[in-house]
């Protein structure tokens, strides 16, 4: 039961058609097409509702399934609609937008700090990403800077995609250690902030992010937490 994702092509979309191919043993509901991302690469799964002749369902969360599927967790045990009814998929599109406008902001900050990323979590009003970073950046207050100028030069952000061998052949891509890029099927995806000269980041990424980085607005970096030897956590809030 494969979902067609429709926030690959349009993070921007907010209300969908779908219809129910599926239902799973714990009370899922799998649709032929998804404006629901699917929790994955520390980015939750979206939220919303579903409406249908007779029924509407509010939608928790998202999550992956076999084989391509993705998941809608209903917000409370009710009635799910049957297999092969049509919905209207309608997405909490304010938290969502927040989250992308975090992810992105978590890209940049992987700019201003170039060493390797070991985990990270994105959530409505905050992000963190943590470094493979022996001691604690000298100033803080620096790289909040940097990563406003990149915010305030309106950067566009698009993607990409390349081949898993193309990826393999090129591993500088990969910021991640401890998340895998999305591979398996056959060509993965790139976001790139900026154009040309102006290019700032290119990376993997299944993730949805805004369309200019202007709209992520100010960001401050809060502390910076010591999580091991060689780990630091880095904390970025969203300034509204």
């Amino acid at each position: 039961m494969m979902t067609e994702p429709l926030f690959r092509t349009d993070a921007y979309l907010k209300r969908a058609a779908g219809r129910v191919i599926g239902l799973t043993p714990e009370g899922g509901i799998v649709l032929d097409q998804s404006l629901f991302y699917a929790t994955a690469g520390g980015q939750p799964g979206d939220s919303g509702k579903i409406i249908w002749d007779g029924g509407e369902i509010d939608i928790a969360t998202a999550v992956k399934g076999e084989a391509g599927a993705i998941v809608l967790v209903p917000a409370a045990p009710v009635t799910l609609p049957s297999v092969g009814a049509g919905v209207e998929q309608v997405l909490d599109w304010e938290r969502r937008y927040r989250h992308m406008r975090v992810h992105t902001a978590l890209h940049l900050l992987s700019v201003a700090i170039p060493l390797p990323v070991t985990g990270g979590q994105i959530g409505a009003d905050k992000g963190r990403l943590d470094f493979d970073m022996p001691d604690v950046p000298a100033d803080v207050r620096a790289l909040e800077a940097a990563i406003n100028e990149m915010i305030g030069r309106g950067l566009p952000v698009s993607d990409d995609w390349i081949t898993d061998a193309e990826l393999e052949a090129n591993p500088g891509l990969v910021k991640t250690m401890s998340v895998a890029p999305p591979k398996g099927q056959g060509r993965v995806r790139l976001v790139r902030i900026g154009q040309g000269a102006d290019q700032v980041d290119l990376q993997p990424c299944g993730g949805t992010h805004v369309a200019n980085t202007a709209e992520i607005g100010l960001i401050t970096l809060g502390k910076v937490e010591n999580k091991g030897k060689q780990n630091r956590r880095v904390n970025l809030h969203l300034g509204n």
